[in-house]
This record gives structure tokens, sequence and C-alpha cells, in this order.
């Protein structure tokens, strides 16, 4: 079991006197791991004490910080067998899909330290007896609110791009993934200098005290309730605001593909890491011509899969988080089907220990279905039958979020249509996952906003200004 500890100002094992938390292990109910509730008055000393580490932080040369971020994330690397068990321990994710997160944060940690430090402001044409540029400069104090689904890989990515470009971190991870967190805060500090990084921890309420800190950024990935409460809160106190919030991500499938292979497709988007995925495919929009082979060869592909701990490596499908989000999604479900949708396979609660369930696809659903409009986040694939390309664009469109969306066509003019119109950050054609590497998208509606993990990450973190310099008495150098 691990026993998490916090740091703040640079101390291990400060605070803790709103009591514990404990979770469990979501596969048998065991507990895995117990973390301190942070108070308001530690969350504002563990501010008070950023504050006093970010002047020397933020006039480190940035190669330097480059070389430290290097060394935190060779420090990761070193750790990266114990954070992805921790990871499945506490959240169900099958132990490669975890070890895939811990090497896409590694990876990311090493990206912003080579980009960092050839990032500069550019120079302006004024006067010729005056100079003026623009700098990039450290927004001082960044609040960090991680989710628990892809816990290392996020945290990495916000955390690395926030240090190497001279802030300094308050890292509050998940309540369901604190000992993660905390193995990965024990790595970067090793690496970093006293008091540039602290971790706080305990439950919504330590999140929500620290978005009402007198901060400068408040980053937060998580759901679309919280980003909204965290938006409110940054509105009080002046703090800028980075959210990736929930999504209801549509797949839609073209009359002219294989429909064995959209299946595939399908499969893998909706059904990967639980469904539990910040984009995964969420409501699956068919044409009517290869609807009938297409739902066949998915619930072929649902029962097929392995369902266990996440420890075993025969597992496909892991756990839900906890049974209290399986019975919300269980609950999604029965709803569905009580305004008409069908079962075809799964949609029931397994016997036994955890918080398992099912690969579940249904039919005969609508597109103003509760279940296709709202985000699940568990291994639902919910499908309507549409009579043409235009009436699936249209259903996509219509949506609260604008996270990404999937389009399976064999036509270069629908995919052009597809990209042009979808209100969302990210469109793929013909792969519901994958994308060269430095991707970034600004996420829209109830979906958030603020670039996310690519290049332009470096930027959100800091703030630019504007200098003119002028000869005295307006005369020569």
């Amino acid at each position: 079991m691990y026993t998490v500890a916090q740091l703040i100002g640079g101390v291990w094992g400060a605070g803790g006197e709103g009591g514990e938390l404990v979770v469990h292990d979501p596969a048998n109910g065991s507990p895995v791991s117990s973390a301190p509730v942070a108070t308001a008055d530690e969350v504002g000393k563990a501010v008070e004490a950023a504050r006093g580490a970010a002047a020397e932080w933020a006039v480190t040369a940035p190669a330097e910080r480059a070389a430290v971020l290097h060394q935190a994330a060779d420090a990761v690397a070193a750790v990266a067998d114990e954070l992805a068990r921790a990871t499945t321990a506490e959240m169900g994710k099958p132990l490669a899909d975890a070890r895939g997160g811990v090497e896409a944060g590694i990876g990311t940690l090493r990206q912003y330290a080579e980009l960092a430090p050839v990032r500069g402001g550019r120079t302006l044409h004024g006067a010729h007896h005056a100079l003026d540029f623009m700098v990039p400069q450290p927004r001082g104090v960044v609040a960090a609110i991680t989710p628990w689904n892809d816990p290392v890989a996020v945290s990495c990515g916000l955390l690395g791009a926030a240090l190497v470009t001279g802030n300094v971190v308050l890292y509050k991870p998940s309540e369901r993934a604190p000992a993660t967190g905390w193995l990965l805060a024990r790595a970067l500090d090793s690496a970093l200098p006293a008091g540039v990084l602290s971790l706080l921890t305990g439950g919504p309420e330590v999140g929500a005290a620290l978005a009402a800190q007198t901060v400068d950024v408040v980053a937060h990935v998580g759901s679309t309730g919280t980003g909204r409460a965290i938006a409110a809160a940054a509105a009080r106190s002046g703090a800028k605001v980075l959210l990736e919030n929930g999504g209801s991500d549509p797949l839609i499938i073209d009359a002219d593909v294989d429909p064995v292979w959209a299946a595939g497709q399908a499969a893998i988007g909706a059904f990967a890491n639980a469904g539990q995925i910040c984009v995964a495919v969420e409501r699956i929009y068919v044409h009517r011509d290869v609807a009938e082979d297409f739902v066949d060869a998915l619930v072929e592909r649902a029962e097929a899969l392995r369902m266990g701990p996440g420890g075993d490596p025969a597992t496909e499908l892991g756990p839900l988080v906890d049974r209290r989000h399986r019975d919300h999604v269980h609950g999604q479900v029965t709803a569905a089907v009580a305004e008409g949708a069908r079962i075809r396979t799964g949609g029931g609660l397994p016997d036994g220990p955890g918080s398992f369930y099912p690969a579940t696809v249904l039919t005969d659903c609508r597109h103003d279905t509760p279940l296709v409009r709202e985000e699940t986040f568990g291994p639902v694939a919910p499908v309507v039958v549409v009579d043409s390309f235009s009436e699936a664009l249209r259903c996509a469109a219509d949506s609260p979020y604008g996270l990404a969306a999937t389009v399976l066509t064999g036509s270069m003019s629908h995919a052009h249509r597809a990209w042009r119109e979808l209100p969302v950050g990210t469109v793929k054609v013909n792969a519901v996952f994958g994308g060269a590497p430095g991707g970034a998208a600004h996420p829209r509606r109830g979906s958030g906003h603020g670039f996310g993990y690519g290049p332009e990450l470096l930027d959100e973190f800091t703030a630019t200004k504007a200098v003119h310099i002028e000869a005295p008495g307006g005369g020569h150098w």
C-alpha cells in the first residue's frame, strides 16, 4: 500500500491536517493508497512558499531550466515501471496501457526540454533611434489540477511546459490517483531546485481552494462541471485559465467504407481504457447502407474483449475507476433502453468484486437520446443510423462539446467537408487515434479552451511583454 506525502515549500511530509483519503483497487476493492487531505490554510501556505521561489527560477537561464527538465525526465524513466503499476492499481488501466502513458509523459518532458531554449521574442521595426522588441516571460505561479484517467501523460504535459518556461507549480493530482501523482512528483523534485514544485493532495475541496488562491495560471484537465467552477473562481482572482474538459466525440461512418474495418476503429475508440479517455468515441453515426454489417462486426469485437484486472497481461478491458462511476454509466445505459434503445451486447452489471462493466453496444438510438448527447466515459457505443453524410455531419456538429471527432470515409471531398464544418478542436480522418507529434488544438464550447500538449502550450504559460527603448532626449545612441 502506498502512503503518500505532500510537498510544500521544499519540505516533504508537510501539512495533511485535513484528514486522510484512501483509494481502493477498482478490480477487487482492496486499499492501495492513502493520502493526506490538505486544508485551505495549507493551500494558502503552499501558494505563499511558491511565490518565494518564483523569482529565482524565473531568471534561471532557459538552457539551464531545459537541462534540469531532461534530468527530471531521466528520474521519471527510472521509476517508470512503478508509476505504471501504481496507475493500474489506483484506476484499473491495463498495465501495458499504463506503461504507454508513462512513456508518453517522459517523451513530453523531453520534447519541452528541447523546444523551450530555442523559443524567443521578436524585434519590431520602429524609429532608427529606438529599440522595440517583444519578449516572453514566465507568468509566475501555476496551479495544475490533473485527472485520473491518464495521470502521468497529462501531468507531464502541464508540469513540463510550466516548469521549463520558468514558472513554479502547485500540483494537485486527482484524488483517485494520488500515489501516481506522488511518485511522479518525487521523481521530478529530485532534479528540480527546492520549492519550484509543490504537491497538494485531497479531493475536490482542495482543488477548489487552490483555484480560489491568487495564482497566475490555473490549468485543469477533467470534467466540464469542475472546469466551469474553476473558471468562475479564476475570474475573481484574475488568473489565466487553461481547460481541457469533457467531450462527447462523434464517429461518422460513410457509406463507402468497409464496415468490418470501421467496426475495428469504433471498438478501439469506444472501448480503449474502458472508454475512460477524453477523446473516446462516445456516439456513432453510421450510414444506413453499411449499418447492419457494421453493427454485427462491432458486437463481435465487443464480445471478444477479455475483461479482467489491469495487472493481468491478458486483460483488454479493465474495470471502471470505481463503483460510483460504474453505477452512473449503467444508469445512462438503462435510461437509454427505457427510451427505446436496444442493447445488442453488454449492458449488465457483472457479478463479483470490482467495478467492471462490459463493452456495450446499443442500437435504435436517436440523436436526441441523452446517452448520445451526454458524456458517458465508459465502454459504451451508442449507434445512430443516418441516411446521408450531410445528416451525419449535422448531428455530429450539434453538441454542447467540441473536443474531437473522427470521420471514416473514402471520399476526399467528404473528408474536407468534415474538417471544415465540424466545430471541434481536432478532426481525425480514417483513424480514431494517432497524429503527428507536437499537434495542439483548441477545444471548444463545453470542452474547454487554450492549447494543450503541443509546442503552443509553452506560449500558454508565458506572458508577452512589449519593450520600447529610446536614446535620451531623442538623440542617437
